[in-house]
């Protein structure tokens, strides 16, 4: 009698000789040069490099808001170059959460509204989003804040609301990009500390940054120089703080 081998986890990400190019004879530019990645379940990765590395370029196809010129890329299993745009809209909205250095949040809506967002673009019954909105905000520290539009919020607040906005959804993969950028001391603090704690419940994170101390939370450091991965390590990561998430982290 045969024993079946186990089947291999599938990486959250596969990536394979991605190459993004922009126009044409003279004048093109080779922003990604063949790049080649797998992230694994849980990880959590730093992307690094200087402008002009490509690493924005890549953090963008990631994302599917961008298409490679060549190479091919799986989100969660899905092969995103097979999809057309209304696929690659649900691919976004389902299996990835974004959080962007601006934060990106709607004025004039509540911090409650702008982390229900996803699910009404996803078509979750009003009872089932309030609900997991308010548990995605509660996870990042803002229960006291869920009817607070943006600009009553500071800086880290804002960022919180946008975490709680790329969580609630229950992503497959968080993507951050520069997430810290715009913050202070205290709020990168605190920002960091909830990826940690992200981290160390299982989340898988791919976070784009300039900054030595940004990267350390890390377990593993891409680098990139013009279009080109030229260092993947692992480390340990920073000490951070134990895994508090409230009960039920999954339902955000």
């Amino acid at each position: 009698m045969t024993v079946q081998e186990e089947t291999a986890p599938v990486p959250v990400l596969r990536v394979r000789d991605l190459v993004k190019e922009y126009g044409e004879g003279d004048a093109r530019v080779r922003a990604l040069r063949g790049v080649s990645l797998d992230v694994e379940r849980g990880d959590y990765v730093a992307v690094m490099g200087a402008s002009g590395s490509g690493k924005s370029t890549l953090m963008n196809i990631l994302g599917c808001l961008d298409v490679p010129t060549s190479g091919t890329y799986l989100i969660d299993g899905a092969d995103a170059g097979r999809l057309d745009e209304h696929q690659l809209a649900v691919l976004r909205n389902r299996r990835v959460g974004f959080v962007f250095q601006s934060f990106n949040l709607i004025p004039r809506m509540s911090a409650l509204a702008n982390v229900e967002l996803p699910l009404v673009y996803g078509g979750v019954a009003l009872a089932a989003r309030r609900e997991r909105a308010l548990a995605a905000l509660e996870q990042v520290g803002l229960a006291d804040r869920v009817h607070h539009e943006p600009n009553q919020l500071s800086g880290g607040q804002q960022q919180r609301v946008a975490l709680a906005r790329a969580l609630v959804n229950r992503p497959a993969l968080l993507l951050a990009d520069e997430p810290t950028g715009n913050l202070d001391t205290a709020s990168t603090r605190d920002v960091l500390e909830i990826m940690d704690r992200l981290s160390a419940s299982g989340r898988t994170i791919v976070l784009i940054t300039h900054e030595d101390d940004v990267a350390a939370h890390a377990k593993r450091v891409i680098r990139l120089v013009d279009g080109e991965v030229v260092e993947d390590r692992r480390q340990a990561p920073v000490d951070g703080p134990p895994p508090r998430l409230p009960q039920g982290e999954d339902a955000a």
